[in-house]
Formats: structure tokens, C-alpha cells, sequence
């Protein structure tokens, strides 16, 4: 593996939708890590030379027939260790403790209590919270010569480390990873630096530089077409690619019929006069809508728009010579979400057009080089770049745009509704000052009717659901808790001013259990 950096911290992926965003944060901290194969076996581990090992959690069960595992060698190698949920059961059953289903599950929020002493837990109080997500359970320690250092009300066994210190094997049964554990990235670097004695001098700078050269040595003398959306995902793909290859990139903008008010024209000045490339606008809307027309499941949706995106590229390529590389801005969580995990076991959220929908005759080799990235460490990479604020810090916006936005079928006249309440709900956003201090705000077009009543008569209109959400990556979420005056504003305006609305909603759903989108 060539790795960028001499100092490295293995990710073992077992499938856990949370996988990429251990790696993420051990970067952040300043730490170069990377997803492997939990069978990697422990000499190719051991020929990366990291400074330390952490397991990822993942959606079997360890005694479950087929269960992802790992070279139980790796715990042999004198490297610390540090297993997280299905990780740290993995782990302590190799070493043999006993694993088995739990008298009571754990999903969400859970007070933890520091008993023992652990380099895991410098400067964390005694009682924190963390994030629990697992059903099963780990006992018998002593045959595994671990102790247990921390437990919840329901789980005894909530973290473990090696009774010999210098064995360097720790285990935390929640996920440290996420944001509904406050206290997880200072865990994360207690591990890293206190144990590890990492230096902490990995940048993402240092990715970028990797990124280009891997894309220019890839592409040679051919030539790459970019679809670009009017979001920030896609447009630091093509700074980068264009940074790679130059006037060997054309970019191409499809209007699909399913874009936001005023997305076509905001695209076509923005990027003809900021990247100055060949831009091709194409007008698709028909047959993305004919596509459409009676489709009501979203993963079909997803698959339609995917196929008809690349058959539409592939009719814009026959006018650009040698093009034979098609470039997307997918991040990770396109990737993991949509079943990609290095293990193979996660579970299939949702498809994306550029992940999921792809046909199985494409023409194009890919070229995604934010594959590896979350979302804040693309709007980080995009000022590195050199791109304007304007376009980094713009809220994202699905590929497969506002069909997926529109539950039920797809028409023109309900595409109108929502693009309309959608662009209320951003506006006002903008006008309370909020818009940077939400990561994602939309309007969400329902499909059932409700009773109103306007003036002296009867409605029976569309309800339509306002979203606003706060995170990091994008992996997990919280609702933002809005003013009301602003939301009431919203209210009325959508019902003021759109018609064929008779009721607005807010959504107070946090992810997970739910997604950001709804569909």
C-alpha cells in the first residue's frame, strides 16, 4: 500500500456505516489513517508500520456464522490496540472471553461510569455521555486477562483494557467516533497520543498533492468529463482535476428537470467564469421526468437517474475527443451508505446516482477523488484550493436533486411545490441569519393530503415537511432547534404564497435513527 505519510493508524473496516468517520477522526487529530480489510493479515499490518491499531464496530454478531474477522496475530505484533463495539468483541473473544446476546440491547444515548484507572479515560470525568448501539455482550474477562475500566446501567462491560500495560489492547463497547459522544475525539486522542505517541502532523494538504498526482498518472494524455451540480462536492472535484490535468477536463452541467430555483443559471455564471474550462450545459428535464413518470420507490428513483445521468454524458462525450474517464464528487458517505464498507457487511442505507444507479455497461472509467472524504474535509480541501467562499460553504444538495424530495410520483406540477417552499425555507433562513449555522435546511413535499380551511371554504392540499439538521459529517445528525418565529414565518409564507399547500410540518428526527433525507 502507498501510503502519504509516514505515520499511520489502520482502520480494520467490519462493515460499521460509522467506519470512515474513525479515519476521519483520527485526521483530524492530525494522524494519517486509512480503511483496510479487517483479514488483512498482521505482516502486511505490521509492514505499514503504524503506530497503532483500532477496530471498527460493524452490524454482525462475532459468534454469527460468516462474521467478518480479523489475523488474531495482530494482537501479538506489540502494537497498541483499540477495539470499538464490534471491534472490541472481536477482539476479546480471540483473546477468550465470551461473547453472547445481551439481556437488554443498547441503542442511543447512555451515562457511562470510569471505575478503573486507563490512559483511555485522561481527564474524562467520571460520569460522561456516550453513544450505545449493540446487542450483545461480553463476559468471562479474566480468560482474556482484561479488566473492565468502564459500565452503563445495562452493560457491565462497557470498556476494557489488557491487565498487562504493556499490551497496549483497549476496547470501548459505544462509539467514541460520533457526535452524540461529546467527549469522543479527546478518547480518541488520549489513544492516539498518550499511547500511540503520535506526532500529529498529517495535513490535508498532503492529501490533495497525493489526489493530483495519482489522478494526472491515471488520466495521461485522455481526457475527463465532470458533472457539475451547482454544489460543492463536484466543484472541488473539478478544482482538483483541473488542478491535475487542465484543459484535458471538460465539464459538463445537466439540467435535470429536478433542480433548485435558479440552479441552471447560478451554474452556468459561477463556473464558466471561475474555472474558465469547456462547459457544456444540457437540457435533459423530459427525459429525466419521463423516466420518472409512475416510479414511486426511491432506490428506483435513484437507479433511473443514475442510468439516464450517464447516458446522457455518454451522448456529451462523443463531441469531446479521446474523453474516457467520467469524474464525480461522491464523499464517503455516498460510498458507505450505499453498502461499500471494506468488509462488505455494511448495510445498505440508500442509493446515490453516482454510487448506487451507475449502469452495468458504462463507458467511462471513474475518476472520484473525494471518494475518501467527508463533508467538511471537502469544504477544507475546496479553500485550500483556492475556491470561492461562496461555492465551499454552500449547503449540499442530492444528486438525484428534488426527486427525492418529492415522495410518491415525480410530476412537474409537484416538482413546482416544492421548488417553491424549498426556496421560502432558504431564504428565510438566510434573511435570521442561520444559514451558517445550519448544515443542511429543505423542504420535503409529502405525499398525502390534509383539510385546511382558507377564508370562508374547504382545502384538501399537500402537506409538506421542513428540514433543518446540524452536523459534522454528515454521518449523524441533529435537528436544529429553530426559532419559532421563523419557522412560523415559513409557515406562512409557504402557505401564503405556494399553492396547493394547506399545512407545513417540522421535522424534529435525528439521524440516526433517520436520515437526513427522506428518501
Amino acid at each position: 500500500m502507498n501510503l502519504p505519510h509516514d505515520e499511520v493508524v489502520p482502520v480494520l473496516d467490519f462493515g460499521s456505516q460509522t467506519a470512515q468517520l474513525i479515519a476521519r477522526r483520527v485526521r483530524e487529530a492530525g494522524v494519517f489513517s486509512v480503511l483496510i480489510d479487517p483479514a488483512t493479515p498482521a505482516r502486511d499490518i505490521a509492514a505499514m508500520k503504524p503506530r497503532g491499531i483500532i477496530l471498527s464496530g460493524g452490524p454482525a454478531s462475532v459468534y454469527e456464522p460468516g462474521a467478518p474477522d480479523c489475523d488474531p496475530r495482530i494482537f501479538d505484533l506489540g502494537l497498541p490496540v483499540l477495539g470499538i463495539c464490534y471491534g472490541m468483541q472481536i477482539m476479546c473473544k480471540h483473546l477468550g472471553a465470551t461473547v453472547s446476546r445481551a439481556a437488554h440491547r443498547e441503542f442511543g444515548r447512555a451515562g457511562l461510569n470510569v471505575a478503573g484507572a486507563s490512559p483511555l479515560f485522561k481527564s474524562i470525568p467520571e460520569s460522561t455521555t456516550v453513544w450505545m448501539s449493540h446487542g450483545d455482550q461480553i463476559s468471562d474477562l479474566a480468560s482474556a486477562h482484561m479488566d473492565i475500566v468502564a459500565s452503563t446501567h445495562t452493560c457491565p462491560v462497557a470498556s476494557v483494557q489488557s491487565l498487562d500495560p504493556a499490551r497496549r489492547l483497549f476496547g470501548v463497547q459505544f462509539h467514541p467516533e460520533v457526535t452524540h459522544t461529546p467527549l469522543g475525539p479527546e478518547m480518541l486522542r488520549n489513544f492516539l497520543f498518550d499511547v500511540c505517541a503520535c506526532r500529529g502532523d498529517w495535513r490535508l494538504a498532503d492529501f490533495a498533492e497525493r489526489e493530483i498526482a495519482r489522478v494526472r498518472e491515471r488520466v495521461g494524455t485522455g481526457h475527463v468529463i465532470c458533472g457539475l451540480s451547482g454544489g460543492v462536492d463536484s466543484a472541488v472535484a473539478a478544482a482538483l482535476i483541473h488542478r491535475a490535468i487542465g484543459d484535458q477536463l471538460t465539464c459538463v452541467f445537466v439540467d435535470t428537470g429536478l433542480l433548485r430555483k435558479n440552479e441552471r443559471g447560478l451554474v452556468e455564471s459561477t463556473f464558466r467564469d471561475h474555472f474558465h474550462v469547456d462547459l457544456r450545459v444540457v437540457d435533459a428535464a423530459d427525459e429525466f421526468l419521463g423516466d420518472l413518470a409512475g416510479v414511486t420507490d426511491p432506490q428506483e428513483k435513484r437507479k433511473r437517474i443514475g442510468a439516464r445521468f450517464i447516458r446522457v454524458f455518454e451522448q456529451a462525450a462523443r463531441e469531446v475527443k479521446d474523453a474516457g474517464f467520467l469524474a464525480q464528487g461522491t464523499l464517503y458517505p455516498d460510498v458507505i451508505e450505499s453498502g461499500g464498507g471494506h468488509a462488505g457487511k455494511a448495510a445498505g442505507i440508500k442509493l446515490h446516482h453516482n454510487v448506487g444507479g451507475l449502469p452495468a455497461d458504462l463507458k467511462f472509467q471513474l475518476v472520484e477523488p473525494l471518494r475518501e472524504l467527508f463533508k467538511d474535509e471537502v469544504r477544507r480541501l475546496g479553500e485550500h484550493l483556492g475556491l470561492p467562499k461562496g461555492i465551499v460553504w454552500r449547503h449540499p444538495f442530492p444528486g438525484p436533486g428534488l426527486a427525492v424530495r418529492v415522495l410518491g410520483e415525480v410530476t412537474r406540477e409537484r416538482l413546482e411545490i416544492v421548488r417553491a417552499c424549498d426556496h421560502i425555507v432558504v431564504e428565510e433562513i438566510i434573511a435570521a441569519g442561520l444559514y451558517e449555522h445550519t448544515s443542511q435546511v429543505f423542504a420535503v413535499l409529502l405525499p398525502v393530503r390534509s383539510v385546511g380551511v382558507m377564508g370562508d371554504g374547504r382545502t384538501y392540499d399537500s402537506v409538506v415537511a421542513v428540514r433543518a439538521v446540524q452536523t459534522q459529517d454528515f454521518m449523524s445528525a441533529d435537528w436544529c432547534h429553530l426559532p419559532f418565529e421563523v419557522l412560523g414565518t415559513i409557515s406562512r409564507r409557504i402557505i401564503n404564497e405556494v399553492r396547493g399547500v394547506n399545512r407545513v410540518v417540522y421535522d424534529i428526527s435525528s439521524k440516526p435513527p433517520a436520515t437526513i433525507e427522506w428518501e
